[in-house]
């Protein structure tokens, strides 16, 4: 590629993060925050239980799942919260049955994905007694759900604050150890 055109993209990309009043900024330390939490989080599970469990398909330390996941079960509950205006209760209802249905669903998409791309089984609930096909579990989907209620009520409302006070220069410098990683990672697990 043209070194002009790579300089040309590369000033786009940072003139539009700056220019939308820190949103865009915002989502992506949001997206590496939970991504990274998400890696961690599942390798200390791997290491309590001793599983051998390797989270994550790329090579650094992150697990983008869960930055999808957080993001999007963060937009949901702020929409369900604005449309609907129930008591509290009903409110925790209602936003557990969506959630635990959309990280079901995002966890059974990316489970696909990362077989049908990379030829390589990352999970398998077939073992569960409720299980459909690989990817789905009654028994994982409520751990989502249940996760997804902690994250909504209890963590996010206290992470916000400090993802707002994340630097420029490490968001562009993880964003861009992340974008390197995915097509390093692309390129060596297409070529098995």
């Amino acid at each position: 590629m043209n070194k002009n055109i790579l300089q040309a993209i590369i000033h786009i990309f940072f003139t539009f993060v700056n220019n939308n009043n820190g949103e865009i900024m915002f989502y992506i330390n949001f997206f590496l925050f939970f991504s990274i939490f998400g890696y961690l989080f599942e390798t200390l599970c791997a290491y309590i239980f001793k599983s051998g469990f390797n989270s994550g398909i790329l090579y650094g330390p992150w697990t983008p799942l869960y930055g999808f996941g957080v993001i999007i079960i963060m937009l949901l509950s702020n929409k369900i919260f604005e449309s609907l205006h129930l008591n509290k209760v009903v409110e925790t209802i209602v936003v557990f049955v969506v959630i635990t249905i959309v990280l079901t669903v995002l966890e059974w998409l990316g489970g696909v994905l990362i077989e049908k791309l990379f030829h390589i089984t990352f999970w398998d609930y077939s073992n569960y007694k409720y299980h459909i096909g690989k990817y789905v579990s009654l028994e994982m989907s409520l751990l989502w759900g249940v996760g997804g209620i902690i994250l909504i009520y209890l963590v996010i409302p206290y992470v916000c604050e400090f993802i707002k006070k994340i630097p420029f220069f490490i968001t562009m410098f993880l964003s861009s150890l992340f974008i390197i990683d995915v097509i390093v990672t692309t390129i060596n697990k297409l070529k098995k």
